[in-house]
């Protein structure tokens, strides 16, 4: 049955895709994929009329519920018949507010699924953003991660574009492997947008990124407000490539980028009880998301006498980098010195282990093997002016945490991930 809704959702989105013929922008990474199709919409949509993929609409199912401009039927007969109906007018009348240009996610969580999503959905620009080990109890090794993901960019042809995170060399290799033009972005030398002298920073009262761009020649000074870390000013320096290759003015693009807010659950600043500050960084983890969050934790200034807290759940899907991992994210946290780690489930033991090996006090470390009683602990523990991280995989519903310890939990539904009916039953 699966199979054939695919067919289906598939056959559909070939016709609608064929008749209104969008410019579509593929993203793809295995890390801020979901940020830089946020950051490029916030670019793109006052310029074209535009549509992104909502949600995790980013798989077999949901890229082509984006397409249609549907959510998805669930397990309701009824629901999906209205799917189908809305395809079909699209395909049999003419919709004149169809976008001119989809921002489409696509994710890759097993070998083939970019290959089948570009297949039926070909990208006119794509983004590959980063390249990492997630997912690899799918993939086996590191080669078969980016062997995938690499096709949203060795597809294209010369009458498209390519946008790389040039930091990443076997990234910025594909520029020789496509005959699309190439635009890379990073924080390296050499990349056609570079961002320098990156820093946390405040301004009219607002926490936010600032840096210098570097680009053709000029140096323009960023401030963007209400955003995180340097995985967040990656994204946008992506929607700055794709804003550049589309012709839209820097000095547009980059005032457009003002108002990109992270999407939920991504390094985002929370008023927390006791007149703390939480950063929710609870809608996924990898070893490399989880450096880069204990990165900012440390970043942030602080009160004399406040606490740096890092909350961490377990990081799933790492295959046998699993333990290393994890021992990873303790050594961090044990080099950055932060004041207390508190761990939730079995996996997450080897942050611990990490931390302890990497000279943290065994007395700064807790462990935990369910997020209520983790969140109890924690609020007993901070007091104001801590800054406390959460952040764990998506199966480790890290989310219940932020909202046991946010100073308004009934603006829950507002600001964290999975708060919908089917995540809280």
């Amino acid at each position: 049955m699966r199979k054939l809704l695919y067919y289906i959702l598939k056959s559909f989105s070939i016709k609608i895709i064929k008749k209104y013929r969008p410019f579509v922008i593929g993203i793809t990474g295995s890390v801020g994929k979901t940020s830089a199709k946020e950051a490029i919409y916030t670019v793109i949509r006052k310029n074209y009329r535009s549509r992104k993929n909502e949600k995790n609409y980013n798989n077999e199912i949901g890229v082509p519920l984006s397409i249609i401009g549907q959510e998805t039927g669930g397990k309701s007969p009824i629901k999906w018949l209205k799917v189908f109906l809305s395809a079909l007018r699209l395909i049999y009348r003419k919709d004149k507010d169809y976008p001119e240009m989809l921002v489409l996610e696509m994710a890759a969580d097993k070998p083939g699924d970019i290959d089948y999503l570009t297949n039926f959905v070909p990208c006119d620009l794509g983004v590959l953003t980063a390249v990492s080990p997630v997912h690899l109890e799918f993939f086996g090794t590191m080669e078969n991660i980016f062997l995938e993901k690499s096709k949203i960019i060795t597809k294209l042809t010369d009458a498209h574009i390519a946008a790389l995170n040039g930091d990443d060399s076997q990234i910025k290799e594909l520029k020789n492997q496509t005959s699309a033009r190439t635009l890379t972005y990073g924080f390296l030398e050499g990349n056609d947008f570079q961002a320098t002298e990156v820093k946390v920073n405040s301004k009219d009262g607002a926490v936010g990124m600032s840096f210098k761009l570097k680009y053709a020649g000029k140096v323009i000074p960023v401030f963007l407000p209400n955003i995180l870390g340097q995985p967040q000013v990656a994204s946008c320096l992506s929607a700055i490539a794709v804003g550049v290759a589309l012709n839209i003015n820097i000095l547009e693009i980059i005032d457009d980028l003002r108002s990109y807010q992270a999407p939920k659950g991504r390094t985002n600043l929370i008023k927390g009880i006791k007149n703390t500050l939480l950063i929710d960084d609870s809608y996924n983890a990898s070893p490399v998301s989880c450096l880069a969050a204990l990165e900012i934790l440390a970043a942030i200034p602080l009160l004399a006498n406040a606490k740096r807290v890092a909350v961490f759940g377990e990081m799933l899907e790492l295959g046998s980098y699993t333990e290393t991992g994890h021992r990873e994210v303790g050594e961090m946290a044990a080099q950055l010195g932060i004041d207390l780690l508190v761990c939730v489930k079995e996996k997450s033991r080897d942050i611990i282990r990490g931390a302890i090996g990497a000279g943290l006090q065994e007395e700064k470390t807790f462990y935990f093997d369910n997020n209520h009683d983790a969140g109890i602990f924690v609020q007993d523990k901070i007091h104001q002016g801590d800054l406390i991280l959460i952040k764990g995989s998506q199966g480790s519903r890290m989310e219940q945490i932020t909202k046991e310890l946010m100073a308004e939990p009934l603006k829950a539904n507002e600001l964290l991930v999975r708060q919908s009916a089917e995540w809280l039953k």
